[in-house]
């Protein structure tokens, strides 16, 4: 199988890492910095393509778009018109511009579409999704999540302000990039029917984009969610609550831990993961192999991702026009 990486930043080079761990075979990687390209060359070995179009002419199985989202649409669109699989990391887009195209072409080549939402690969994440679907906190009332840690933190190779994720004309900020919040609850709660955002700029960082968010959502079960989502707290932050008619889940993602109390036992009982983080991202590049293969559908598809783009565009929405947003 031949895989192409386009983008071979932070994240690229993880999946190049994690594939040739899998041994899953063929790869070839493109970005637009040459200097970059070469150290991903020296460090893992593989053949690095100079060109974007000579890249995808070389007939990949599958493409990674691993790029500034901005730039996700137009690149996944070539990939698959040369009938290639696709990796969009997250989020899909940073706008709905292309976006049902895209998903009607490789529906109707039959190509698969995986969006990069790599806490869907996270035992808690699991645990708690199967602990709600079991219903041993019987009907969820209620869920608020948390993610947060200082932008300048993130990506130590390289300094903050060149990341995409501080610049609006390369689709950042924290609403987009922290989007893993929006999947993973509306995962756990269904589809989201309205959206209230509180958001802006509030740190004397170096960025064009908002850095705190708010997002309070209302579920079509009628349940209600808040996102607190943040790029400027100093310790690593990431958490989430759901609490139902006769219990309480809590994620501690840094500590590797989840908490429950039920009705009947009137305690909590403490579970410890002990995971080795990196397992979710190895976890998610062999679903997306299996999904090339046809084994399996994609856990995370198109349409799904688009979902969650809207949600996350109602947010940016409704923090400027101060209007609840309905979908």
């Amino acid at each position: 199988m031949k895989f192409v990486v386009i983008g071979c930043g932070s994240i690229g080079e993880r999946h190049i890492r994690n594939l040739n761990s899998l041994s899953a075979g063929e790869i070839l990687a493109y970005d637009a910095d040459p200097n970059r390209l070469n150290l991903i060359k020296e460090k893992y070995n593989v053949e690095i393509i100079e060109n974007l179009e000579n890249a995808l002419d070389q007939k990949p199985d599958a493409v990674l778009v691993c790029t500034p989202p901005t730039l996700h649409i137009s690149i996944a669109m070539k990939a698959v018109k040369h009938g290639a699989h696709l990796f969009i990391e997250k989020p899909i887009s940073n706008n709905l511009q292309g976006v049902d195209k895209l998903l009607e072409v490789a529906q109707k080549k039959k190509l698969s579409i995986l969006v990069g939402y790599n806490l869907r690969f996270n035992e808690s994440i699991q645990l708690i999704k199967k602990m709600i679907n079991d219903g041993i906190i019987e009907n969820v009332l209620s869920a608020n999540a948390e993610f947060g840690q200082y932008l300048p933190d993130w990506r130590p190779q390289q300094y903050y302000t060149k990341s995409y994720t501080a610049r609006r004309e390369l689709g950042g900020g924290i609403i987009l990039d922290g989007s893993h919040e929006i999947d993973y609850i509306s995962w756990f709660l269904g589809d989201v029917k309205e959206v209230f955002c509180y958001a802006d700029k509030i740190s004397k960082l170096k960025v064009n984009v908002e850095d705190t968010a708010e997002i309070l959502l209302k579920f079509k079960n009628n349940v209600t969610a808040n996102i607190h989502l943040d790029f400027i707290q100093r310790v690593y932050s990431r958490n989430c609550k759901i609490i139902g008619e006769k219990g309480t889940i809590i994620w501690d993602y840094p500590n590797d831990l989840v908490r429950i109390y039920t009705e009947n036992k009137k305690k909590w009982k403490t579970i410890s993961m002990k995971m080795n983080k990196e397992n979710m991202y190895i976890d998610e590049m062999r679903h997306f192999i299996d999904c090339i293969y046809g084994k399996t559908k994609p856990l995370v598809d198109g349409e799904t991702g688009k979902r969650v783009l809207e949600v996350a565009l109602a947010a940016k929405k409704s923090s400027e026009t101060g209007n609840v947003i309905k979908l």
